[in-house]
């Protein structure tokens, strides 16, 4: 079964919100799947997605600077974080 663009669409907003409302944080693929309650593997393929337009920041180290061997935390962009902050600061909702 396949999920429309819109509909993928609405899951990386939420996606987006959830980062937002957390940031700095940083979340583990497994983490941002239960929140907006989906299958790991369909949110990892958006989360790959939103990091090549460069929405989402990939950490692939601890915070010891030693490297995940199959785990990776997420985190929004400082660009779009910026955005997303300017936006709420003026009372629009941007996602």
């Amino acid at each position: 079964m396949r999920i429309s663009k819109e509909k993928r669409d609405k899951i990386a907003e939420q996606i987006l919100a959830f980062l937002f409302q957390n940031s700095p944080k940083l979340f583990f693929t497994v983490d941002i799947a239960r929140e907006v309650a989906r299958d790991e593997e369909f949110i990892k393929n958006i989360l790959l997605e939103l990091e090549k337009k460069k929405v989402l920041t990939a950490v692939k180290k601890n915070p010891d600077g030693e490297p995940y061997t199959r785990r990776t935390r997420w985190g929004l962009s400082d660009k779009v974080y910026d955005t997303y902050k300017q936006l709420s600061d003026r009372g629009i909702q941007a996602y």
